[in-house]
């Protein structure tokens, strides 16, 4: 099992709660996709001071949920968050992977 961490930002920190209740009520299809990919333990944070948005995800195969930029149910995911988050011009989220420096189990 491989995990993978990234952050991401939210244009306001106003825009937390709405966040969450997108995130709360996920389209079923969507979850079923990152299952689907092998995408398990899925968790996101947020720093208010910063705004920032910190992500980590199980992987059960060499990709995870930012490997999934091709698929219209993402694509349509993006859309939808883009008017809350800091997002590139396709409205991708502006995602930054961290490397692991530690671990312990």
């Amino acid at each position: 099992m491989n995990r993978a961490a990234f952050k991401m930002k939210l244009k306001n920190a106003s825009y937390i709660d709405e966040y969450k209740k997108r995130h709360d009520e996920i389209w079923p299809e969507l979850k079923e996709l990152l299952a689907g990919t092998g995408v398990s333990d899925y968790s996101i944070f947020f720093d208010k001071e910063s705004l920032t948005l910190f992500a980590i995800q199980k992987m059960s195969g060499d990709g995870g949920s930012q490997d999934l930029g091709k698929n219209p149910i993402v694509r349509k995911w993006w859309a939808y968050m883009a008017d809350i988050m800091e997002t590139e011009e396709d409205n991708a989220p502006v995602s930054i992977p961290l490397p692991e420096v530690f671990h312990m189990d």
